[in-house]
Protein backbone atom coordinates (compact mmCIF):
# COMPACT_ATOMS: atom_id res chain seq x y z
CA UNK A 1 0.00 0.00 0.00
CA UNK A 2 3.12 2.54 0.50
CA UNK A 3 2.44 5.26 3.35
CA UNK A 4 -0.14 7.01 1.75
CA UNK A 5 -3.17 6.10 3.87
CA UNK A 6 -1.40 5.69 6.75
CA UNK A 7 -0.60 9.56 6.77
CA UNK A 8 -4.13 10.35 5.14
CA UNK A 9 -5.18 8.84 8.39
CA UNK A 10 -3.94 10.76 11.26
CA UNK A 11 -2.62 14.58 11.79
CA UNK A 12 1.14 15.21 12.80
CA UNK A 13 -0.20 17.76 14.97
CA UNK A 14 -2.63 15.98 17.07
CA UNK A 15 -0.79 12.77 17.38
CA UNK A 16 2.54 11.61 18.63
CA UNK A 17 2.64 8.61 16.34
CA UNK A 18 6.23 8.37 13.22
CA UNK A 19 5.22 10.85 10.66
CA UNK A 20 7.39 10.31 7.84
CA UNK A 21 7.78 12.58 4.83
CA UNK A 22 6.46 11.62 1.68
CA UNK A 23 10.03 10.30 -0.42
CA UNK A 24 11.22 6.88 -1.48
CA UNK A 25 10.78 4.57 1.12
CA UNK A 26 14.29 3.02 3.64
CA UNK A 27 15.52 -0.18 2.97
CA UNK A 28 15.77 -2.41 5.30
CA UNK A 29 16.60 -6.57 5.80
CA UNK A 30 12.75 -7.21 5.83
CA UNK A 31 13.46 -9.16 8.86
CA UNK A 32 12.09 -7.26 11.78
CA UNK A 33 8.14 -7.89 13.36
CA UNK A 34 6.83 -6.48 16.22
CA UNK A 35 3.32 -6.98 17.86
CA UNK A 36 1.64 -3.89 19.84
CA UNK A 37 -0.88 -4.07 22.75
CA UNK A 38 -3.39 -1.67 21.46
CA UNK A 39 -6.19 -0.69 24.07
CA UNK A 40 -8.31 1.50 21.56
CA UNK A 41 -12.00 1.19 21.52
CA UNK A 42 -11.60 -2.94 21.54
CA UNK A 43 -8.62 -4.53 22.83
CA UNK A 44 -6.63 -6.06 20.09
CA UNK A 45 -2.59 -6.38 18.93
CA UNK A 46 -1.45 -5.23 15.91
CA UNK A 47 1.28 -7.47 13.96
CA UNK A 48 3.70 -6.09 11.86
CA UNK A 49 5.84 -7.39 9.34
CA UNK A 50 9.07 -5.46 7.72
CA UNK A 51 8.03 -5.72 3.90
CA UNK A 52 9.64 -3.66 1.14
CA UNK A 53 10.47 -0.45 3.41
CA UNK A 54 6.97 -0.51 5.21
CA UNK A 55 5.40 -2.41 8.17
CA UNK A 56 2.80 -4.66 6.57
CA UNK A 57 0.18 -4.40 9.64
CA UNK A 58 -3.00 -6.99 11.01
CA UNK A 59 -5.32 -6.21 13.68
CA UNK A 60 -5.55 -9.72 15.19
CA UNK A 61 -8.14 -8.98 18.29
CA UNK A 62 -7.63 -12.24 20.23
CA UNK A 63 -3.61 -11.82 19.78
CA UNK A 64 -1.42 -14.60 18.00
CA UNK A 65 -2.38 -18.07 18.94
CA UNK A 66 -0.69 -20.45 21.07
CA UNK A 67 -2.71 -23.82 20.07
CA UNK A 68 -2.02 -25.29 16.57
CA UNK A 69 -6.56 -26.13 17.21
CA UNK A 70 -7.49 -22.59 16.74
CA UNK A 71 -6.77 -20.14 14.50
CA UNK A 72 -7.42 -15.88 15.36
CA UNK A 73 -9.44 -13.83 12.99
CA UNK A 74 -6.33 -11.03 11.46
CA UNK A 75 -7.53 -7.83 9.93
CA UNK A 76 -5.35 -6.38 7.13
CA UNK A 77 -4.39 -2.73 7.92
CA UNK A 78 -2.59 0.14 6.16
CA UNK A 79 0.95 -0.06 5.92
CA UNK A 80 3.26 1.38 9.15
CA UNK A 81 7.00 3.46 8.75
CA UNK A 82 9.23 1.39 9.54
CA UNK A 83 9.61 3.93 12.72
CA UNK A 84 6.62 1.92 13.94
CA UNK A 85 8.47 -0.70 15.52
CA UNK A 86 9.67 1.25 17.95
CA UNK A 87 6.88 3.46 18.83
CA UNK A 88 4.50 2.92 22.37
CA UNK A 89 2.52 5.82 24.01
CA UNK A 90 -0.82 7.09 24.13
CA UNK A 91 -2.71 8.56 21.02
CA UNK A 92 -5.59 10.73 21.83
CA UNK A 93 -8.90 10.17 22.29
CA UNK A 94 -11.02 10.79 19.43
CA UNK A 95 -8.33 10.42 16.93
CA UNK A 96 -8.03 6.94 14.45
CA UNK A 97 -7.15 4.44 16.88
CA UNK A 98 -7.33 6.64 20.01
CA UNK A 99 -5.97 4.46 23.36
CA UNK A 100 -2.77 3.38 24.92
CA UNK A 101 -0.33 1.58 23.01
CA UNK A 102 2.27 -0.86 24.48
CA UNK A 103 5.12 -2.84 23.18
CA UNK A 104 4.74 -6.28 23.53
CA UNK A 105 7.02 -8.22 21.63
CA UNK A 106 9.34 -7.52 19.07
CA UNK A 107 12.09 -9.35 17.22
CA UNK A 108 13.40 -10.91 13.86
CA UNK A 109 11.33 -13.37 11.82
CA UNK A 110 12.30 -15.68 8.81
CA UNK A 111 10.00 -15.41 5.79
CA UNK A 112 9.07 -18.93 4.32
CA UNK A 113 6.57 -17.55 1.71
CA UNK A 114 5.16 -14.43 0.72
CA UNK A 115 1.86 -13.87 -2.12
CA UNK A 116 -0.92 -12.03 -2.10
CA UNK A 117 -2.75 -14.89 -0.21
CA UNK A 118 -0.66 -16.52 1.85
CA UNK A 119 2.27 -15.39 4.45
CA UNK A 120 4.42 -17.72 6.03
CA UNK A 121 7.00 -16.95 8.66
CA UNK A 122 9.23 -18.22 11.33
CA UNK A 123 9.01 -15.68 14.85
CA UNK A 124 12.06 -15.23 17.01
CA UNK A 125 10.89 -13.06 19.95
CA UNK A 126 11.85 -12.23 23.40
CA UNK A 127 7.60 -13.52 24.34
CA UNK A 128 6.49 -15.23 20.80
CA UNK A 129 8.35 -17.74 18.72
CA UNK A 130 7.44 -20.23 16.30
CA UNK A 131 5.94 -20.64 12.79
CA UNK A 132 2.71 -18.91 11.82
CA UNK A 133 1.11 -18.50 8.11
CA UNK A 134 -1.72 -15.84 7.61
CA UNK A 135 -3.81 -16.71 4.86
CA UNK A 136 -6.71 -14.33 3.08
CA UNK A 137 -10.13 -15.66 3.81
CA UNK A 138 -12.00 -13.27 1.60
CA UNK A 139 -11.56 -12.53 -2.09
CA UNK A 140 -8.39 -10.51 -3.91
CA UNK A 141 -7.99 -7.35 -2.01
CA UNK A 142 -10.00 -8.61 0.60
CA UNK A 143 -9.18 -7.62 4.25
CA UNK A 144 -10.25 -10.67 5.94
CA UNK A 145 -7.30 -12.87 7.19
CA UNK A 146 -6.88 -15.53 9.77
CA UNK A 147 -3.20 -16.64 11.46
CA UNK A 148 -2.72 -19.81 12.65
CA UNK A 149 0.04 -21.22 14.39
CA UNK A 150 1.69 -23.92 12.53
CA UNK A 151 4.57 -25.29 15.64
CA UNK A 152 3.02 -27.04 18.56
CA UNK A 153 2.48 -25.46 21.67
CA UNK A 154 5.25 -23.42 23.23
CA UNK A 155 5.72 -25.82 26.07
CA UNK A 156 5.00 -29.33 26.37
CA UNK A 157 2.93 -28.98 28.91
CA UNK A 158 0.69 -25.84 27.72
CA UNK A 159 -3.07 -26.48 28.32
CA UNK A 160 -5.97 -24.33 26.52
CA UNK A 161 -8.31 -22.06 28.46
CA UNK A 162 -10.55 -24.91 29.72
CA UNK A 163 -14.32 -24.42 28.19
CA UNK A 164 -16.19 -25.32 31.28
CA UNK A 165 -14.63 -25.43 34.75
CA UNK A 166 -17.61 -26.32 37.75
CA UNK A 167 -17.09 -24.46 40.82
CA UNK A 168 -16.29 -26.51 43.60
CA UNK A 169 -18.78 -26.22 47.01
CA UNK A 170 -18.49 -25.93 51.10
CA UNK A 171 -20.23 -28.24 53.12
CA UNK A 172 -22.38 -26.61 55.61
CA UNK A 173 -21.11 -26.83 59.42
CA UNK A 174 -21.73 -25.46 62.79
CA UNK A 175 -18.47 -23.20 63.23
CA UNK A 176 -14.89 -23.06 62.21
CA UNK A 177 -12.74 -25.89 62.33
CA UNK A 178 -11.10 -26.40 66.14
CA UNK A 179 -7.56 -26.78 65.57
CA UNK A 180 -7.35 -23.67 62.35
CA UNK A 181 -3.97 -23.75 61.88
CA UNK A 182 -3.73 -26.17 58.73
CA UNK A 183 -7.05 -23.21 57.17
CA UNK A 184 -7.45 -20.67 55.78
CA UNK A 185 -10.57 -18.45 55.91
CA UNK A 186 -12.56 -16.21 53.96
CA UNK A 187 -15.78 -14.24 54.50
CA UNK A 188 -18.96 -15.72 52.62
CA UNK A 189 -20.44 -13.45 50.48
CA UNK A 190 -24.07 -12.68 49.36
CA UNK A 191 -24.08 -12.56 45.87
CA UNK A 192 -24.32 -14.35 42.75
CA UNK A 193 -21.42 -17.14 41.97
CA UNK A 194 -19.28 -16.74 38.86
CA UNK A 195 -16.01 -18.29 37.13
CA UNK A 196 -14.83 -15.72 34.92
CA UNK A 197 -12.99 -17.05 31.92
CA UNK A 198 -10.64 -14.31 30.19
CA UNK A 199 -8.43 -15.09 26.43
CA UNK A 200 -7.57 -12.67 24.36
CA UNK A 201 -8.48 -9.60 26.30
CA UNK A 202 -12.30 -10.42 26.30
CA UNK A 203 -14.69 -12.44 28.87
CA UNK A 204 -16.77 -14.89 29.59
CA UNK A 205 -18.78 -15.44 32.66
CA UNK A 206 -20.89 -18.38 33.79
CA UNK A 207 -23.33 -18.68 36.49
CA UNK A 208 -23.42 -21.68 38.88
CA UNK A 209 -25.65 -23.42 36.35
CA UNK A 210 -23.63 -22.89 33.54
CA UNK A 211 -25.82 -19.93 32.51
CA UNK A 212 -23.49 -17.53 30.28
CA UNK A 213 -24.35 -14.16 31.92
CA UNK A 214 -21.25 -12.00 30.46
CA UNK A 215 -23.96 -9.54 28.69
CA UNK A 216 -25.15 -9.21 32.12
CA UNK A 217 -22.46 -7.85 33.66
CA UNK A 218 -20.67 -5.36 31.57
CA UNK A 219 -17.95 -4.01 34.40
CA UNK A 220 -16.04 -7.43 34.24
CA UNK A 221 -14.65 -5.95 30.08
CA UNK A 222 -12.48 -3.85 31.72
CA UNK A 223 -11.55 -6.20 34.27
CA UNK A 224 -10.34 -8.51 30.86
CA UNK A 225 -9.34 -5.63 29.12
CA UNK A 226 -6.91 -5.18 31.59
CA UNK A 227 -5.44 -8.78 31.57
CA UNK A 228 -4.11 -7.96 28.12
CA UNK A 229 -3.05 -11.16 27.08
CA UNK A 230 -2.93 -13.15 30.26
CA UNK A 231 -5.19 -16.22 29.48
CA UNK A 232 -6.97 -16.92 32.86
CA UNK A 233 -9.77 -18.29 34.42
CA UNK A 234 -11.34 -16.76 37.92
CA UNK A 235 -13.80 -17.84 40.25
CA UNK A 236 -15.34 -15.82 42.30
CA UNK A 237 -18.34 -13.69 43.54
CA UNK A 238 -20.72 -11.07 41.67
CA UNK A 239 -21.69 -8.60 44.68
CA UNK A 240 -24.24 -5.51 45.05
CA UNK A 241 -23.53 -3.12 47.88
CA UNK A 242 -26.43 -1.02 49.81
CA UNK A 243 -25.86 2.08 51.52
CA UNK A 244 -23.88 0.95 54.15
CA UNK A 245 -21.26 -0.56 51.96
CA UNK A 246 -22.36 -4.61 52.72
CA UNK A 247 -23.76 -6.93 49.90
CA UNK A 248 -27.09 -6.71 49.55
CA UNK A 249 -29.13 -9.90 47.47
CA UNK A 250 -32.11 -7.69 47.52
CA UNK A 251 -30.19 -5.19 45.68
CA UNK A 252 -28.35 -7.63 42.95
CA UNK A 253 -31.63 -8.98 42.42
CA UNK A 254 -32.23 -5.98 40.23
CA UNK A 255 -29.31 -7.02 37.99
CA UNK A 256 -29.32 -10.69 37.81
CA UNK A 257 -32.55 -11.49 34.97
CA UNK A 258 -31.57 -8.43 32.54
CA UNK A 259 -30.30 -8.87 29.54
CA UNK A 260 -31.20 -6.05 27.28
CA UNK A 261 -27.88 -3.55 26.49
CA UNK A 262 -30.19 -0.78 27.40
CA UNK A 263 -31.09 -1.94 30.71
CA UNK A 264 -27.73 -3.34 31.19
CA UNK A 265 -26.30 -0.14 30.49
CA UNK A 266 -28.51 2.03 32.61
CA UNK A 267 -28.71 -0.36 35.61
CA UNK A 268 -25.06 -0.78 35.63
CA UNK A 269 -24.77 3.00 37.02
CA UNK A 270 -27.82 3.07 39.30
CA UNK A 271 -27.03 -0.64 40.60
CA UNK A 272 -23.35 -0.75 40.27
CA UNK A 273 -21.50 -4.30 40.99
CA UNK A 274 -17.91 -6.04 42.64
CA UNK A 275 -16.40 -9.22 41.20
CA UNK A 276 -14.77 -10.33 44.61
CA UNK A 277 -11.97 -12.42 43.23
CA UNK A 278 -11.00 -16.03 45.74
CA UNK A 279 -9.30 -18.36 43.26
CA UNK A 280 -7.62 -18.66 40.52
CA UNK A 281 -7.95 -22.10 38.63
CA UNK A 282 -6.38 -21.36 35.44
CA UNK A 283 -3.25 -18.88 33.88
CA UNK A 284 -1.18 -18.95 31.18
CA UNK A 285 -1.36 -22.56 29.75
CA UNK A 286 -1.60 -23.99 33.24
CA UNK A 287 -4.01 -25.50 35.18
CA UNK A 288 -3.88 -24.83 39.05
CA UNK A 289 -6.26 -27.33 40.15
CA UNK A 290 -3.99 -29.78 41.48
CA UNK A 291 -2.26 -27.13 43.63
CA UNK A 292 -2.89 -26.50 47.39
CA UNK A 293 -5.56 -23.21 48.16
CA UNK A 294 -2.59 -21.61 49.92
CA UNK A 295 -0.54 -21.78 46.68
CA UNK A 296 -3.56 -20.93 44.34
CA UNK A 297 -3.91 -18.43 46.44
CA UNK A 298 -0.15 -16.98 46.32
CA UNK A 299 -0.72 -17.16 42.77
CA UNK A 300 -3.37 -14.86 42.37
CA UNK A 301 -1.99 -12.11 44.90
CA UNK A 302 1.00 -12.57 42.75
CA UNK A 303 -1.26 -10.92 39.48
CA UNK A 304 -1.92 -8.03 41.00
CA UNK A 305 -5.91 -8.03 40.56
CA UNK A 306 -7.52 -4.67 41.60
CA UNK A 307 -9.64 -2.08 39.69
CA UNK A 308 -12.93 -0.16 39.90
CA UNK A 309 -15.14 -3.56 40.03
CA UNK A 310 -13.33 -6.21 40.75
CA UNK A 311 -10.92 -7.17 43.76
CA UNK A 312 -9.43 -10.03 45.24
CA UNK A 313 -11.60 -11.44 48.72
CA UNK A 314 -9.57 -11.19 51.82
CA UNK A 315 -7.82 -14.35 52.99
CA UNK A 316 -6.55 -15.03 56.66
CA UNK A 317 -4.71 -18.08 57.38
CA UNK A 318 -5.79 -19.51 60.59
CA UNK A 319 -8.02 -17.12 63.15
CA UNK A 320 -11.18 -19.05 62.38
CA UNK A 321 -13.14 -17.96 65.18
CA UNK A 322 -12.29 -14.13 65.15
CA UNK A 323 -12.77 -14.21 61.18
CA UNK A 324 -16.34 -15.44 62.20
CA UNK A 325 -16.72 -12.46 64.93
CA UNK A 326 -15.90 -10.24 62.44
CA UNK A 327 -17.87 -11.12 59.69
CA UNK A 328 -21.16 -11.16 62.52
CA UNK A 329 -19.94 -7.19 63.41
CA UNK A 330 -19.67 -6.33 59.99
CA UNK A 331 -23.61 -8.02 58.88
CA UNK A 332 -22.00 -10.79 56.49
CA UNK A 333 -23.72 -13.64 55.81
CA UNK A 334 -20.75 -16.05 57.34
CA UNK A 335 -17.50 -17.33 56.51
CA UNK A 336 -15.99 -20.19 54.22
CA UNK A 337 -13.06 -22.34 55.70
CA UNK A 338 -11.14 -23.90 53.04
CA UNK A 339 -7.68 -26.10 54.07
CA UNK A 340 -4.54 -24.93 53.24
CA UNK A 341 -3.70 -27.86 51.30
CA UNK A 342 -7.04 -28.32 49.17
CA UNK A 343 -6.30 -29.18 45.94
CA UNK A 344 -10.13 -27.29 43.67
CA UNK A 345 -12.22 -30.24 43.10
CA UNK A 346 -14.04 -28.97 39.81
CA UNK A 347 -18.45 -29.43 40.95
CA UNK A 348 -17.44 -31.21 44.44
CA UNK A 349 -18.60 -30.73 47.68
CA UNK A 350 -16.09 -31.56 49.68
CA UNK A 351 -15.66 -31.58 53.69
CA UNK A 352 -12.18 -29.64 52.65
CA UNK A 353 -14.37 -26.33 52.49
CA UNK A 354 -16.46 -25.46 54.86
CA UNK A 355 -18.78 -22.78 55.51
CA UNK A 356 -20.32 -21.54 58.65
CA UNK A 357 -23.67 -18.85 58.33
CA UNK A 358 -24.23 -16.24 60.54
CA UNK A 359 -27.97 -16.03 58.89
CA UNK A 360 -29.68 -19.02 58.60
CA UNK A 361 -31.12 -19.34 54.78
CA UNK A 362 -32.13 -21.86 52.76
CA UNK A 363 -32.38 -22.26 48.64
CA UNK A 364 -35.97 -23.74 47.99
CA UNK A 365 -37.77 -24.52 45.01
CA UNK A 366 -41.37 -22.99 44.35
CA UNK A 367 -43.97 -25.99 43.82
CA UNK A 368 -47.42 -23.90 44.23
CA UNK A 369 -49.12 -20.59 45.22
CA UNK A 370 -52.55 -19.12 47.14
CA UNK A 371 -54.13 -16.67 45.97
CA UNK A 372 -53.33 -13.04 47.88
CA UNK A 373 -56.06 -10.91 49.38
CA UNK A 374 -56.79 -7.17 49.72
CA UNK A 375 -53.91 -4.93 48.35
CA UNK A 376 -51.83 -8.53 47.20
CA UNK A 377 -55.51 -9.69 45.28
CA UNK A 378 -54.26 -9.46 42.13
CA UNK A 379 -51.08 -11.47 42.40
CA UNK A 380 -50.05 -14.59 45.07
CA UNK A 381 -50.41 -14.35 48.96
CA UNK A 382 -47.86 -17.04 49.66
CA UNK A 383 -45.34 -19.69 47.65
CA UNK A 384 -45.30 -23.04 49.07
CA UNK A 385 -41.60 -24.04 49.15
CA UNK A 386 -40.12 -27.59 48.86
CA UNK A 387 -36.83 -29.25 49.05
CA UNK A 388 -35.50 -32.30 46.82
CA UNK A 389 -35.03 -35.23 48.63
CA UNK A 390 -33.32 -38.41 48.27
CA UNK A 391 -35.58 -40.10 46.29
CA UNK A 392 -35.79 -37.39 43.67
CA UNK A 393 -38.82 -36.35 45.02
CA UNK A 394 -40.33 -32.79 46.36
CA UNK A 395 -40.58 -32.65 49.92
CA UNK A 396 -42.42 -29.62 51.47
CA UNK A 397 -40.98 -27.20 53.64
CA UNK A 398 -43.53 -24.54 54.42
CA UNK A 399 -45.32 -21.64 52.39
CA UNK A 400 -43.28 -17.85 52.38
CA UNK A 401 -45.83 -14.93 52.30
CA UNK A 402 -43.60 -12.21 53.12
CA UNK A 403 -40.17 -10.32 51.80
CA UNK A 404 -42.31 -9.80 48.78
CA UNK A 405 -41.69 -6.34 47.64
CA UNK A 406 -44.38 -4.75 44.47
CA UNK A 407 -41.58 -5.11 42.03
CA UNK A 408 -41.20 -8.61 42.95
CA UNK A 409 -44.77 -9.62 43.28
CA UNK A 410 -45.59 -7.82 39.45
CA UNK A 411 -42.54 -10.19 37.77
CA UNK A 412 -43.10 -13.45 39.85
CA UNK A 413 -47.23 -13.34 39.17
CA UNK A 414 -46.43 -13.80 35.00
CA UNK A 415 -43.32 -16.59 36.02
CA UNK A 416 -45.59 -18.91 38.34
CA UNK A 417 -48.86 -18.13 35.40
CA UNK A 418 -46.50 -19.60 32.99
CA UNK A 419 -45.34 -22.63 35.07
CA UNK A 420 -49.22 -23.32 35.94
CA UNK A 421 -49.39 -27.58 36.41
CA UNK A 422 -52.62 -29.96 36.94
CA UNK A 423 -51.36 -32.01 40.22
CA UNK A 424 -49.07 -31.10 43.51
CA UNK A 425 -45.71 -31.86 42.71
CA UNK A 426 -44.67 -32.42 46.08
CA UNK A 427 -44.29 -35.94 47.55
CA UNK A 428 -45.72 -36.33 50.04
CA UNK A 429 -48.38 -34.52 49.28
CA UNK A 430 -48.47 -31.30 51.50
CA UNK A 431 -50.95 -31.38 54.70
CA UNK A 432 -54.54 -30.24 54.08
CA UNK A 433 -54.61 -26.72 55.25
CA UNK A 434 -51.73 -25.63 53.50
CA UNK A 435 -52.87 -26.92 49.81
CA UNK A 436 -56.64 -25.62 50.01
CA UNK A 437 -56.86 -23.18 47.39
CA UNK A 438 -53.43 -23.89 45.89
CA UNK A 439 -52.51 -23.49 42.27
CA UNK A 440 -49.43 -25.42 41.57
CA UNK A 441 -46.90 -24.85 38.70
CA UNK A 442 -43.90 -27.68 37.55
CA UNK A 443 -40.98 -27.27 40.26
CA UNK A 444 -38.49 -24.69 38.13
CA UNK A 445 -38.23 -21.89 40.03
CA UNK A 446 -35.32 -21.50 42.35
CA UNK A 447 -35.62 -18.80 45.28
CA UNK A 448 -34.30 -18.51 48.39
CA UNK A 449 -35.59 -17.31 52.06
CA UNK A 450 -34.27 -16.84 55.15
CA UNK A 451 -35.82 -18.36 58.28
CA UNK A 452 -35.79 -18.52 62.27
CA UNK A 453 -35.30 -21.79 62.56
CA UNK A 454 -36.26 -25.68 61.62
CA UNK A 455 -39.49 -27.56 63.26
CA UNK A 456 -38.53 -31.25 63.93
CA UNK A 457 -40.47 -32.13 60.68
CA UNK A 458 -38.00 -29.69 58.52
CA UNK A 459 -40.42 -27.07 58.07
CA UNK A 460 -39.05 -23.58 57.90
CA UNK A 461 -40.45 -21.35 60.55
CA UNK A 462 -40.92 -17.70 60.13
CA UNK A 463 -39.31 -17.77 56.55
CA UNK A 464 -38.91 -14.66 54.43
CA UNK A 465 -38.42 -14.36 50.90
CA UNK A 466 -34.61 -13.03 49.40
CA UNK A 467 -35.56 -13.26 46.33
CA UNK A 468 -35.22 -15.74 42.63
CA UNK A 469 -31.75 -17.70 42.29
CA UNK A 470 -31.66 -17.67 38.72
CA UNK A 471 -28.39 -18.75 39.12
CA UNK A 472 -29.54 -22.27 40.97
CA UNK A 473 -31.38 -25.44 39.43
CA UNK A 474 -34.22 -27.22 41.19
CA UNK A 475 -31.36 -30.16 41.47
CA UNK A 476 -29.52 -28.07 43.02
CA UNK A 477 -30.98 -27.36 45.94
CA UNK A 478 -30.36 -29.19 49.46
CA UNK A 479 -31.57 -28.48 53.08
CA UNK A 480 -29.38 -27.02 54.56
CA UNK A 481 -29.89 -28.71 58.32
Amino acid sequence: MGLETYRNKRDALRTPEPMPPPGPLPSGNDDTFVIQEHHARALHWDFRLERGGVLVSWAVPKGLPLDPRTNHLAKHTEDHPLDYAGFAGAIPAGEYGGGSVLLWDRGRYDCEKWSDREVKVVLHGARISGRYVLFRTGPSGSQDWMVHRMDPPPEPTWQPLPELVRPMLATPADGPPGDDTAWGFEFKWDGVRAIVYIEGGRPRVLSRNERDVTGSYPELRALADAQGARQIVLDGEIVAMDEAGRPSFGRLQERMHVTRPAAVRRLATTVPVTYLIFDLLHVDGSSTLALGYAERRALLESLDLAGPSWTLAPSFAGGGAAVLQASREAGLEGIVAKRLDSPYLPGRRSEHWLKVKNLRQQEVVVGGWKPGTGRRARTFGSLLLGVPNADGGLAYVGHVGTGFSDAALEVLQPRLDALAADHSPFAPEVPREHARGAHWVRPELVGEVAYGELTRDGRLRHPTWRGVRADKEPAQVRHER
